[in-house]
C-alpha cells in the first residue's frame, strides 16, 4: 500500500513536470511564430526562394502541436494514476513512447537546423537585395513591412545598409537610408552614407540567424529535459500498471 502510493505520487509529480513542459513549448512555438513571422516574411514570397525555407516556419506550428499534446499527456497521467485506471495507464505510455520517438528525431533535426538555415537564407541574399531596390520605396507594403522589421530588431536591410543603393532614394538623388540603418545615438540629421558607414548596423539576415540558434538552444535543453520525465514516467506507469493487475 506504501509502495502503491510512493508511484503514484511519483506518477503525479512527473506527469506534472510534462505538463508544465508543455505549456513551455507551446509559449516557445507561439513566440517564434510571432517573433520569426515578420522577418520569415521578408524572403518566403521571393523567387526563387529554396522550397527548403517554408521548413523554418513549419517549426513553430510543430511546437506548438507538441506543447498541446504534452498538456494532454500530462492530465492523462495524473488521471490514469489517481483512478488507478489500467487502460489510462497503458494509454498514457503507448502515447509517451510514440511521442519520445518523435523528440528524439527531432533532437537530430536540431542538430543540423542551424546549417540548414544558414544555407538556405544565405542564397537568397540576391534576391532580396534586388527586391529592395526595385520595391522599397515604392510598394507601401513591402515598404512597411522592412520599416517595422528593421526597428523591432534593431537591424538595417538583408545584409547592410548597402542593400539600399539604388532603391527610390538614390534614384531621387538624394543620399539617404532609412533612420533605423544609423545609430540614432551618434547620429546628427539625416542618415546618410557616412553615417550609416559608421553606424555600422547589423543586417537582419544576422538577426534572423541569431533568432533561430537561441531558440534552437532553449528547445534542445527543453526536450532533453522532457525525455528523461518520459522515461522515468513509462517506467513508473508500466510498474503501477503491473501492481494494479495483480491487485485485481
Amino acid at each position: 500500500m506504501c509502495c502503491s502510493g510512493f508511484l503514484k505520487m511519483m506518477m503525479f509529480i512527473f506527469n506534472g513536470g510534462i505538463f508544465l513542459a508543455g505549456v513551455v513549448i507551446l509559449g516557445v512555438g507561439v513566440w517564434v511564430k510571432v517573433d520569426s513571422g515578420s522577418l520569415l516574411g521578408l524572403v518566403e514570397d521571393m523567387d526563387g526562394a529554396p522550397s527548403g525555407l517554408s521548413q523554418l516556419a513549419n517549426v513553430a506550428y510543430l511546437l506548438i502541436a507538441v506543447g498541446a499534446v504534452l498538456l494532454l499527456i500530462g492530465f492523462l497521467g495524473c488521471c490514469g494514476a489517481v483512478k488507478e485506471s489500467r487502460c489510462m495507464l497503458l494509454t498514457f505510455f503507448s502515447i509517451v513512447l510514440i511521442l519520445f520517438l518523435v523528440e528524439v528525431a527531432g533532437a537530430v533535426v536540431l542538430l543540423v537546423f542551424d546549417d540548414l538555415a544558414e544555407d538556405l537564407l544565405g542564397h537568397l541574399e540576391g534576391e532580396v537585395k534586388q527586391s529592395i531596390r526595385n520595391q522599397y520605396g515604392r510598394t507601401e507594403g513591402f515598404t512597411s513591412l522592412w520599416d517595422a522589421t528593421m526597428e523591432e530588431f534593431t537591424c538595417c536591410g538583408y545584409k547592410n545598409y548597402t542593400d539600399f543603393e539604388g532603391s527610390l532614394f538614390n534614384e531621387l538623388g538624394m543620399d539617404l537610408y532609412p533612420q533605423t540603418c544609423c545609430n540614432q545615438t551618434i547620429t546628427v540629421g539625416v542618415c546618410n552614407t557616412l553615417e550609416a558607414e559608421r553606424s555600422n548596423i547589423d543586417g537582419c539576415f544576422q538577426k534572423l540567424l541569431q533568432l533561430i540558434e537561441e531558440n534552437a538552444v532553449i528547445i534542445a535543453a527543453v526536450i532533453l529535459g522532457i525525455a528523461a520525465l518520459e522515461i522515468a514516467a513509462m517506467v513508473v506507469s508500466m510498474v503501477l500498471y503491473k501492481q494494479i493487475g495483480n491487485k485485481a
